[in-house]
């Protein structure tokens, strides 16, 4: 069965766009359900009465005097599950989040809780609500009489612009083009049909329109009316947002840091269309839209447009964008080799290339990936592509990973071919033997290595035998081209290799793959392996810690199997999380693993190398690539999703549905560890158009952010043959809190224009999408157990003691953050925000609830402290005094962590450092001991548990007090701009604190 949901239940399929519009629909009324604390419903009709002072509720047992709620006794109006009596169990189940809201009013802050058959009824009831509590006190005229307004005059000065003639009126067909143009993305069928109906509605038809109704044309098209309802949240006025309120929501709403009124008018200046607006500093409803969907206001962090991670560290702590088959555009058996194919990848970023050499018909050696491919392209045209294209998308190193099919003269040839084609840009420098690690991508930036087999010291002759490679291999043997046999008694086989070629290869030598103990033993850095796909599937589920330690100090490349003959691809996370830094992929062909693929090397400036997560790279840490729950020491994170809507949304291209309407649904995909992975879908929008309204949240557990990936997909309920709309793919550590555009694209990763999912984003532990815990946060307070995080034992008496030393301060650490983080959670909840609230939006709300009353602030913030209380100013009502108590415990707790971290925190390093001095000796201690086998591995594994608890509790420590230091220049800053803040100015020393932290050394 479908899941659907109708949001086309407005009355009389009135779209909303206008606060005129909303009370108007207030003053018809209409039916809700009133929620009492019982937990039980009534459905009850509201309306506001025509002088706009109250909303009256009939049928009630009281007096019709009493069944209604004044507009100026209200204090706060808010959307969703907010309130004690709407988050209790009997009802949560019940209805929707965005289905419901509560008035808060009288005194007393009592609650009247209600709930609609829609979203759109909650946006117009809410809207309504929160103008006539804004203005009502000084007009209660209905909004949208008298002058025009900003936004009419505009549309009316671009009307006169194109009324050439100045009769008044122009052809509908120019009314249309000039509709399209101010909004790109819209059809022209659409607003030829919006043209027919306003005509038919004011009995004008003709081939003209007037300016009245091309005014009222653009406002029902081109309002979106999530975008309206968020201007009026944040808008002094309910109809621009000025420059304090344009600060107010890029600081509090978009977790934007120093943002000043300057760079406000500087965002007027460049999104608001009317001349007026920009001179008063006014950013309307289309200036805030055409902002929205700005680049300036991605939803991809663009510190991650440009190279932003260390670069420094050795190249086997990098996962490095591979291509497997790049010169093949179809598949791998009947695709025809093509140049193209490596020119695209290399744009791409792509760092490592494949080339299989054979025997060419001239003389020269060529390429392609098998013998039976349509035609080959010479080894000499793809050495000087690379040479031309090697570093237009990147300066860090290619690699060229060299399968030698050829005899030895062609391969003197291929040798002689890339000296002179390529020169000093070939890294031929022999291995530091004193050197532990491979160089860094830093040292290397430039230079193309050369991964191949090479001769043992031993062989002095021009050529000699090595062991072959697999890969390559098995493609030959199916199409019958083996010309080799391979060895009796099923050894390696054996191929000549010539010493020109052998030279070229200095930082990557291919070896064959023994086993883990063998490598940890004999391996030198230099040295790299090659797995196949199946081959390092095995070992990524049967051993993924020997793989992941493996890593650290070697490349290791991972192929497809011979069996992908389609020249599908494999998932690249499968390895990611075992540290692989080379997964090939067919660059040739799209879907989700090369959607995967393209989005995680996004991340970086695009330039094809990404540092591993700092668990996957410390020489002793404890991680298992597939971990089911949360890390030691790593802090899960929750993201918070909000699918509000879609824009443009194209129909899907192989759908053989006539017509063009679809009706989309938006699948939300986390992609990383096992732990991670997880789907979430929304509800279908019914017969939308192309704006669908979703409006729907959903939440993820992340437990290794440094390695998810989020992926959306749109996709067609309704469709015959193909169902997919368009994906975007972004990870994790790119997103952007906040409201934010999703910029859709096609399968093959190619941009949709003007085609975007509207979503805001909220990620705890992060400023803008506000703090919050781990896991479901609410419930968590509801526990009384807490969970410490403690040390294993390893066996050995004397390392066991040391980190024995270490119990105390991690219980002591763990205390102290989840007191602060109980208290904040309590506090958002008095002040009706979700955890994902930051502090300053807290602030922002009691504040609110002190400008409704009648009487001056009851409570006030003294800022001249540097914790600063909130004090009463004489009796209060209760909902206020309870407020009072939990932010009293939230500052005391936040005193006591950041006053206690330092010490505490010294302690956990003491006994990190006192463990890493056993390190070193760990072997000879082991000896001694006696511990062999599981016993012994089990020591091993407990140690570097031990060691990353340790490190990792201490980092939690250290960002918990960073955060706590945060919260108080929140509040110093929300307390000054807000009105309840006395004696005093953000203090100097907060600001100071909030530098960023540098991470603890590895």
């Amino acid at each position: 069965k479908k899941k659907t949901v109708s949001f086309s239940s407005m009355p009389n399929d009135r779209k909303i766009n206008s606060t005129a519009a909303c009370i108007a629909l207030m003053l018809e009324g209409c039916e809700l359900k009133k929620v009492r604390s019982n937990s039980r419903m009534y459905s009850r009709f509201f309306v506001l009465d025509a002088d706009m002072r109250s909303v009256r509720w009939e049928p009630s047992k009281k007096d019709s005097e009493k069944a209604k709620i004044e507009i100026k006794s209200v204090k706060e109006v808010r959307v969703g599950k907010k309130t004690p009596v709407l988050r209790s169990n009997g009802l949560s189940d019940q209805f929707p989040d965005e289905c419901a809201f509560s008035i808060i009013y009288g005194d007393n802050y009592e609650s009247l809780d209600l709930v609609a058959s829609s979203a759109d009824v909650v946006s117009a009831w809410v809207m309504g609500l929160r103008y006539l509590v804004s203005y009502g006190k000084h007009s209660l005229e209905a909004p949208g009489t008298g002058h025009p307004s900003l936004r009419t005059s505009w549309i009316s000065s671009v009307f006169d612009l194109a009324d050439l003639d100045k009769s008044g009126r122009i052809p509908v067909s120019r009314a249309v083009q000039l509709i399209k143009a101010l909004n790109p993305g819209m059809k022209s069928s659409t607003i030829e049909l919006k043209f027919k109906e306003l005509q038919k509605a004011s009995e004008r038809p003709g081939a003209e329109v007037a300016c009245d109704l091309f005014v009222e044309a653009y406002c029902e098209l081109c309002t979106r009316p999530e975008i309206f309802f968020l201007l009026v949240q944040f808008s002094s006025n309910k109809e621009y947002l000025g420059v304090k309120d344009l600060l107010m929501f890029l600081e509090v709403e978009q977790g934007m840091e120093g943002v000043t009124e300057e760079k406000c008018l500087e965002i007027v200046g460049k999104y608001e269309p009317s001349k007026e607006g920009r001179e008063k500093g006014y950013l309307a409803i289309d200036g805030f839209t055409r902002y929205l969907l700005s680049a300036d206001c991605s939803i991809f962090d663009p510190q991650h447009r440009k190279v932003c991670q260390d670069m420094a560290q050795p190249l086997s702590h990098y996962y490095i964008s591979s291509a497997h088959s790049a010169c093949l555009l179809e598949d791998n058996f009947w695709g025809r080799s093509d140049i193209s194919g490596y020119i695209s990848a290399l744009g791409l970023g792509c760092r490592s290339i494949e080339l299989v050499l054979w025997d060419g018909p001239e003389g020269e050696p060529v390429v392609y990936t098998s013998p039976s491919a349509a035609s080959c392209v010479p080894f000499r045209a793809v050495v000087g592509l690379i040479d031309q294209h090697a570093f237009a998308a990147s300066a860090y190193p290619l690699i060229l990973c060299l399968v030698v099919r050829c005899s030895a003269p062609q391969q003197r040839l291929a040798a002689q071919c890339l000296r002179k084609t390529l020169g000093d840009k070939l890294y031929l420098e022999p291995p530091n033997p004193v050197a532990s690690y491979l160089p860094s991508p830093e040292q290397l930036k430039g230079r193309i290595l050369i991964k191949g087999k090479k001769l043992p010291p031993s062989c002095e002759d021009s050529e000699g035998e090595v062991s072959d490679e697999e890969e390559g291999w098995e493609l030959a043997r199916r199409l019958g081209q083996e010309d080799r046999e391979a060895p009796e008694g099923g050894g390696p086989r054996r191929v000549r290799l010539s010493r020109e070629l052998s030279e070229l290869v200095s930082l990557c030598q291919a070896v064959p793959f023994q086993d883990f103990e063998s490598s940890r033993r004999g391996q030198r850095y230099w040295e790299m392996c090659s797995f196949s796909e199946v081959e390092a599937g095995r070992f990524a589920n049967e051993c993924p810690a020997e793989l992941v330690s493996y890593n650290k100090r070697f490349l290791s490349r991972v192929y497809p199997s011979p069996m992908r003959i389609d020249a599908s691809n494999m998932n690249p996370q499968d390895f990611w999380k075992c540290g692989c830094q080379m997964v090939a992929m067919n660059y040739q062909t799209p879907g989700l693993m090369m959607d995967l693929n393209a989005g995680w090397f996004r991340q970086n400036g695009a330039c094809g190398y990404v540092l591993r997560p700092a668990i996957m790279r410390e020489e002793v840490s404890y991680f298992s690539a597939n971990a089911k729950d949360s890390l030691p020491g790593v802090p899960a994170q929750l993201l918070h999703l909000k699918v509000i809507s879609g824009q443009n949304l194209p129909k899907p291209k192989g759908s053989g549905a006539k017509g063009e309407v679809v009706e989309p649904y938006v699948c939300a995909e986390i992609h990383g560890i096992p732990a991670d992975c997880a789907e979430h879908r929304t509800k279908t929008a019914l017969q939308s158009g192309d704006n669908p309204i979703f409006d729907e949240s959903l939440e993820f557990q992340i437990n290794l952010p440094e390695l998810a990936v989020l992926r959306f997909v749109v996709l067609d309920d309704d469709y015959i043959g193909d169902e997919f709309i368009a994906q975007y793919t972004i990870p994790f550590e790119c997103l952007q809190p906040g409201y934010r555009h999703v910029p859709l694209q096609s399968l093959a990763g190619e941009p949709l224009p003007h085609a975007t999912l509207f979503v805001h984003v909220a990620i705890t532990d992060r400023r803008g999408g506000g703090k919050g815990h781990r896991r479901g946060l609410a419930g968590r307070r509801g526990r009384r157990v807490r969970e410490y995080t403690s040390t294993k034992a390893t066996g050995i008496k004397a390392i066991d003691e040391v980190f024995r030393t270490a119990t105390q301060p991690l219980r002591e650490a763990t205390d102290l953050r989840e007191n602060v983080q109980n208290a904040l959670v309590s506090f958002k909840e008095l002040c009706g925000l979700t955890p994902a609230a930051n502090m300053k939006q807290c602030i922002l709300t009691v504040s609110t609830w002190l400008l409704h009353s009648d009487s001056t602030p009851s409570v006030t913030l003294n800022l001249a402290e540097q914790y600063p209380p909130m004090e009463a100013q004489g009796p209060i009502p209760d909902l206020l005094r309870k407020v009072l108590t939990a932010y009293e415990t939230m500052i005391q707790t936040s005193r006591t962590l950041i006053e206690s971290a330092d010490v505490v925190y010294g302690k956990l390093i003491q006994a990190q450092q006192a463990g890493m001095d056993f390190h070193k000796e760990l072997h000879r201690i082991e000896t001694k001991e006696g511990l062999r086998g599981r016993k012994l591995q089990k020591a091993l594994e407990s140690f570097a548990w031990n060691i990353t608890v340790l490190k990792g509790q201490a980092d939690l420590l250290k960002h918990a007090k960073a955060e706590a230091l945060d919260n108080l220049w929140q509040i110093h800053n929300a307390g000054q701009s807000c009105g309840i803040g006395r004696n005093g100015s953000a203090s100097p020393e907060l600001s100071r604190l909030r530098a960023p932290l540098e991470p603890i050394p590895e």
